[in-house]
């Protein structure tokens, strides 16, 4: 006979986890199933790791600099086994506080196995020990993330490439890292790595990296991983991946088509770094009537209901935005609308996003070319962050602040900062557009001085028309 609960949740990401307790805490009768870790892709393989690694690879980044501020440190080493058991240390310690999070929950049933749908609202769960239990609930609730995707490339599957979490644990600094990817992943390691001390070539198939940002910001962000002793080949894409046999302690080969032709290019190590891929083709979805489309991703409405009513994806598996502060505003959303009887959506939710280079990036809102491409009349503020006085105080003026402003109503539309601390830089404006304040707020606030707040008095003396 099936267990009958209120809901099931199979995934204890960052939606699945806060909202199992939740509805626990409501009295509904939960179960949540999870096949590897809580807390999802975020604390176990995501933005715990990686950011927890590239505070060190800063670290080595300023002593190399020392003596630009008048501090003489001697030679640099890198002890990279330290570099990842720190890594390890605070992934486990945040994996642990979310497992304990979801033990000994009154009304909370939390299993760990592999589950698949057997009917609309029906699973049966694979356990480690070889058992299985069949479980039903008129609500099912889907947030089991994605993973690393692997593109179809002739003799990939000959080496032993690396993604986004088997570079993380590397014991040793890569000699040279070869990165297939120009996105968001791809520029992070990238820097990391060669602030650790690896030589780095990125291989973007793109005219630009981070093609998703206005140009001038790609090309500002190229700029710097130049300066930082990063190769970079755009245009470029890689036909062929063969073991390097004329080095005898091994090391990967690549088969690059350029514009200026074809070509090889050696490495001792070869990130794969072309996106993400939605785990629910694991799910039998076909059993329940659930939708996917090509890239398998589930489509959910502004609810976040699929196809099959009752049957709710959230986070990166849904297609949408995949950053962790998304995936806990869908829990957001459907705490409000299954416990509180609300009636959220995500219609019009800002989207703020930060790209952890050095210095970093953050973007909220419109970008220039979305703005173009909606017909939305707009203004831009540009300021380079060499005009900022805490950046220069501190050495750190590479990049600059670009805002775009309604000019019917001072609005301010959306942001791009690339500059130390952009991040949050960028969630200041982030707050200002939430409060609906004009530019002009910002531009005539008390902001104490000298902060990098203070460059928000100045950054719309450069408001003008676009060109």
């Amino acid at each position: 006979m099936a267990e009958q609960f209120d809901i099931i949740i199979v995934g204890a990401g960052q939606a699945g986890g806060p909202l199992a307790t939740a509805l626990a805490g409501a009295g509904r009768n939960t179960a949540l199933i999870e096949r590897e870790h809580a807390g999802g892709t975020c604390i176990n393989e995501g933005c715990t790791p990686t950011k927890t690694m590239i505070a060190s690879g800063h670290a080595a980044y300023i002593a190399r600099r020392g003596s630009d501020y008048g501090v003489h440190t001697g030679a640099i080493s890198v002890d990279m086994s330290k570099v990842r058991d720190r890594k390890r240390e605070i992934v486990t310690s945040w994996r642990a506080g979310s497992e304990q999070q979801l033990t000994g929950v009154a009304h909370l049933t939390y299993m760990r196995g592999e589950a698949c749908f057997t009917g609309p609202h029906a699973l049966t769960v694979a356990l480690p020990d070889g058992t299985t239990r069949e479980i039903t609930a008129e609500t099912v609730v889907l947030n089991v993330g994605a993973r690393p995707a692997v593109p179809p490339i002739d003799g990939l599957n000959t080496v032993p490439f690396l993604n986004s979490t088997t570079v993380m644990e590397l014991e040793a600094v890569p000699d040279h890292l070869l990165v297939l990817g120009g996105g968001y992943i791809g520029v992070e390691f990238g820097q990391l790595f060669r602030r650790l001390g690896s030589r780095v070539t990125v291989i973007q198939h793109g005219a630009h990296l981070l093609p998703r940002e206005d140009t001038d910001v790609s090309e500002a962000v190229e700029d710097l991983l130049r300066e930082d002793g990063i190769a970079l080949l755009l245009q470029t894409k890689v036909i062929g991946v063969a073991p390097n046999a004329t080095e005898s302690a091994g090391g990967i080969m690549l088969t690059v088509e350029t514009p200026d032709g074809t070509h090889t290019l050696s490495g001792s190590h070869l990130l794969v770094a072309v996106g993400r891929t939605p785990n629910a083709d694991s799910l039998n979805l076909a059993a329940a009537g659930v939708a996917t489309d090509k890239r398998g991703n589930v489509p959910v409405n502004e609810r976040l209901e699929t196809n099959v009513s009752g049957i709710y994806a959230l986070g990166d598996m849904n297609g949408g935005p995949a950053f962790t502060h998304i995936s806990y505003d869908d829990f957001r959303i459907l705490r409000t609308n299954l416990i509180e009887g609300g009636h959220a959506t995500t219609t019009g939710r800002l989207v703020p996003q930060t790209v952890f280079i050095d210095p970093q990036l953050g973007r909220v809102g419109m970008s220039e070319n979305a703005a173009k491409q909606a017909g939305q009349a707009y203004k831009i503020a540009k300021m380079p962050m060499r005009n900022v006085a805490r950046a220069a105080e501190v050495d750190e003026t590479r990049g600059f602040m670009k805002a775009l402003v309604d000019p019917a109503s001072d609005q301010i539309l959306g942001c791009a900062i690339l500059g130390i601390e952009g991040g949050e830089m960028m969630s200041m404006i982030q707050i200002a557009m939430m409060g609906n304040l004009p530019y002009t707020t910002l531009q005539n606030a008390i902001f104490a001085h000298p902060t990098l707040a203070e460059s928000l008095n100045n950054l719309w003396g450069y408001l003008k028309d676009p060109q």
